[in-house]
């Protein structure tokens, strides 16, 4: 497995390729998953060495938590970094609720379905809009003193949100829409997160498998919503270029993907998901590879238009 990183400014160590979770559980989010499934997968990634899961109560509303508590009961605890997420109100329509007591609540919740008496990294999943986010991230930080959260975490904020949630020094990482083809992050996200000694997870870095390579020109009507033909075009020819390079590594064109992410410095650790675990298998792949500084920059270069 790569070398561990450190989350934001605690003592949380864990491993740059984590494993997604939202096909763990996730029966209201994906079509025909199966339960024994999310078991082998989350057993395959502990079992290679893989120690950051991430997870959410959005995900199958609990039910993912629940399977990766049940897993970890076989494992020695102190060796996973366990993220979960959560902002979900049921008795408001699932709506965002950023309230300290709900957030405290939410904790405790997670705590009973993961089997376990800590949580390592715990993120404010979406911002609600009328809780200040100091607030709400102070609520989470005595929670963090009590032992119960190991890093203070906020997902899907604005970056004046997280500047917001961020205003005692309190958030130790962030977890946002990134990737080659969505690239908002770096523009000014990055550098207040470098300044705060902030750390970032991607999610979606696959794009929804649009840059695993397996799609072709005729594939355009699976994207229509998300990109233009022009779009669509400019990810095909940037994949080819990503394809040499891959098939100079003896490997896959997503596999590539994910080492670039990895040899990103602005990038704390990356969370692909997968149905099953062959896929986990493949994903851990990536970690084999080690892009030079020419291969790196032509990744990048070949999404330039993206950024």
């Amino acid at each position: 497995m790569t070398s561990e990183v450190t989350i934001g400014k605690t003592n949380v160590q864990t491993t740059k390729l984590g494993l997604g979770t939202n096909k763990v559980g996730g029966h209201n989010l994906f079509p025909g998953l199966k339960d024994e499934d999310g078991y082998a997968l989350v057993k395959q990634a502990l079992d290679a060495g893989v120690q950051l899961i991430d997870t959410a109560h959005m995900y199958g509303e609990g039910r993912s938590e629940e399977i990766i508590g049940d897993v970890i009961q076989g494992y020695d605890r102190s060796k996973i970094v366990i993220a979960t997420k959560g902002a979900q109100d049921a008795n408001n329509g699932n709506k965002p609720n950023n309230a300290p007591a709900f957030l405290k609540q939410a904790v405790e919740d997670s705590l009973k379905r993961l089997k376990t008496d800590y949580i390592d990294i715990f993120y404010i999943h979406f911002p609600d809009q009328d809780t200040p986010k100091g607030e709400a991230v102070a609520a989470l930080n005595e929670l963090k003193e009590e032992g119960k959260i190991r890093a203070i975490g906020v997902s899907n904020f604005s970056l004046d949100q997280i500047k917001e949630a961020n205003k005692n020094n309190q958030v130790d990482i962030v977890e946002d829409h990134y990737s080659l083809v969505y690239r908002a992050a770096e523009k000014e996200e990055w550098a207040y997160l470098k300044e705060h000694q902030i750390s970032f997870v991607p999610y979606f870095p696959l794009a929804s498998g649009l840059l695993t390579g397996k799609y072709t020109s005729a594939d355009y009507s699976k994207f229509e919503k998300q990109y233009s033909q022009e779009q669509f075009a400019a990810v095909l020819s940037a994949l080819d270029q990503v394809k040499a390079i891959a098939d100079e590594h003896q490997v896959t064109v997503a596999q590539t993907i994910l080492a670039w992410y990895m040899a990103n410095t602005a990038i704390t650790a990356v969370i692909p998901g997968a149905r099953n675990a062959d896929q986990v298998a493949a994903n851990l792949k990536a970690t084999d590879v080690t892009l030079s500084a020419v291969e790196f920059e032509t990744i990048d270069q070949a999404f330039a238009a993206f950024k």
